[in-house]
């Protein structure tokens, strides 16, 4: 199974697990029914926003934690440089 096949079948088993909930054939109480239920779909995708923004901000805090990708993109800027100081664009 590939990887986006597996994804689409984890996505299907929750959101069919969710529209029972939703449609009460799954039977809760009231008030979890009536109040909770209805904004579960908002509250993944809220934290789901959250957690990639984690990920982003923890990847930009340990960028020089790698060596090798640090000096490969400070390679590719002094070459950047180069290419458009040879062109007459000042970079400062």
């Amino acid at each position: 199974m590939t990887r986006a096949q597996q994804t689409i079948s984890i996505f299907l088993l929750i959101s069919s697990l969710y529209l029972a909930c939703f449609l009460g054939l799954i039977p809760f109480p009231a008030k979890v029914q009536d109040e909770i239920i209805p904004v579960v779909p908002l509250w993944a995708l809220v934290s789901f926003g959250s957690f990639l923004l984690f990920r982003l901000g923890w990847g930009v805090v340990t960028f020089n934690d790698v060596p090798e990708a640090h000096a490969e993109i400070m390679k590719e800027i002094d070459m950047a440089r180069k290419e458009l100081g040879a062109k007459g664009v000042s970079v400062d």
